[in-house]
């Protein structure tokens, strides 16, 4: 589309230059014949004669130009006679008149080089503009074709975040039956620390009846000891007593006087009373011997007792402290489990945010790139607009003088009147023609002819489009 504005403001552009200079050419020639036709009306005796224009050398010399400039026109043959000073009786104030719209045709052709210069300028803008927007619709393109594959990028991640929310998930539940059979082994272990307390405080109970025991047994065992050494004591003394008796028995001589004439026995007497202090000693030995055993045995079956009972005790606490170890052990194991079970949850939460911050920083530097985009095409749009809003001022302009050429062209063709023509050379390439009419006075105009080439200026006495008419001049300028 901005192609083909390009091609219609460039065709538009050559339309009105073939045209100004088509008319520019008519113009001339029919200048020329007027001219021509005034100098033989006023100066009947002066032979002056004008070659027209050539069609085919003005042809060749415009494809030669890139603006399509007339060549110069043939030379004409003036007498020598028009040196000498005529009295034409010309108003002085003609000159400064003339020169006023000279200096007013320069002005407005300053402002029409510098309108052409515009345009050339505003086409070289359209040109770069033209290029940038296609390099970024090209862009945007290749974006538009980089698009499915970092949705396709973004859903894998989705994916694979949905894939670590599910695995979180599963680990989660994995960490909460781990954390219930922690509970489980802790309150396992916690009744077994009771059990143990208990056992231990069992043990310090056995402990101090076992020493308790102990202690009556050394007692008893004493007490035995001392009964012992009483009985040998007594014996020793009884049987010292009975010797001691037996030699007083011996030693003394008795004479007892009795009315009936009976003899005593002490023999047997003493035998008697032997006899039954035997018997108690005897006695008094078996029961402190009987005594003594049964208190032995039962010291000992109390002995036994403790101690199969402080076995039993004994291993009841072995077997304890190797289910504490192996319970210690199992709570370490669960503890290193739940570390690693921790670590790798914590571990797949980082990669799965680390990848959801990833991708949300995609996602925000595509959205980034995509509004730079928008906001260059904008741009774009907005620069093109006012390209176009020149465009248009520009189009109006060129209307607006083609208009003003049509008009001017039209009151030089239906204007009559008295022309004084000056034809002189310069080399400053330029050909100048001015034509003042004002009412009924006299009609006035100079032609400057030379050699030209470059840029073609038109001008009109209007000073602005707004219509105000400094005054009816025109000027054509070959630069």
């Amino acid at each position: 589309m901005k192609k083909c504005i390009s091609e219609m403001d460039t065709l538009v552009f050559k339309m009105f230059h073939n045209e100004v200079t088509r008319r520019t050419h008519t113009r001339m020639c029919t200048r020329t014949h007027f001219y021509t036709y005034t100098l033989s009306v006023y100066y009947p005796h002066v032979p002056f004669t004008h070659t027209p224009l050539s069609m085919t050398h003005c042809r060749s010399r415009t494809s030669s130009t890139s603006l399509d400039i007339l060549s110069p026109p043939c030379p004409s043959t003036i007498s020598t006679s028009l040196l000498t000073p005529l009295n034409l009786e010309i108003d002085p104030n003609a000159q400064c008149v003339k020169q006023e719209e000279k200096e007013q045709i320069k002005c407005l052709n300053s402002r029409f080089a510098a309108f052409i210069d515009k345009v050339r300028f505003l086409e070289q803008q359209n040109k770069l503009l033209e290029t940038k927007l296609q390099f970024f619709q090209n862009r945007e393109c290749c974006e538009s074709n980089l698009e499915p594959l970092f949705e396709g990028y973004i859903t894998t991640l989705r994916r694979e975040a949905e894939c670590v929310e599910a695995d979180s998930g599963r680990l989660a539940s994995e960490l909460n039956h781990v954390q219930e059979v922690l509970e489980g082994y802790k309150k396992k272990y916690e009744e077994e620390v009771a059990l143990r307390a208990t056992a231990e405080n069992e043990f310090v109970a056995l402990k101090k009846d076992v020493d308790c025991a102990y202690l009556r047994k050394s007692d008893l065992e004493a007490n035995v000891e001392a009964l012992t050494q009483e009985i040998d004591f007594l014996r020793r003394l009884y049987e010292e007593e009975i010797r001691i008796l037996q030699s007083h028995i011996s030693d003394t001589s008795v004479v007892v006087k009795l009315d009936n004439s009976r003899d005593l026995n002490m023999d047997c007497i003493v035998a008697e009373i032997k006899a039954q202090y035997d018997d108690i000693v005897t006695r008094s030995r078996a029961e402190a011997e009987s005594w003594y055993r049964s208190k032995c045995e039962e010291m000992k079956a109390t002995v036994i007792r403790h101690g199969e009972t402080l076995r039993r005790t004994k291993e009841e606490i072995n077997e304890l402290n190797r289910m504490i170890q192996r319970l210690t052990a199992e709570v370490e194991n669960a503890k290193c489990q739940n570390s690693k079970l921790e670590a790798a949850v914590a571990q797949s939460e980082q990669q799965g945010e680390a990848a959801l911050s990833d991708a949300r920083c995609k996602l925000a530097e595509l959205e980034g790139a995509l509004q730079k985009a928008k906001q260059d095409m904008a741009c774009l749009i907005r620069e093109y607009q006012e390209v176009m809003n020149s465009k248009l001022g520009l189009d109006i302009e060129i209307a607006t003088y083609r208009r003003l050429l049509e008009g001017e062209e039209q009151r030089l063709c239906e204007g009559v009147g008295a022309v004084n023509v000056c034809v002189s050379s310069s080399r400053g390439g330029v050909v100048c023609g001015d034509l003042c009419v004002s009412g009924s006075r006299p009609v006035t105009g100079s032609v400057c002819s030379a050699p030209c080439s470059g840029n073609v200026a038109v001008s009109t006495g209007l000073c602005a489009p707004c219509g105000q008419t400094c005054g009816s001049s025109r000027s054509v300028r070959f630069a």
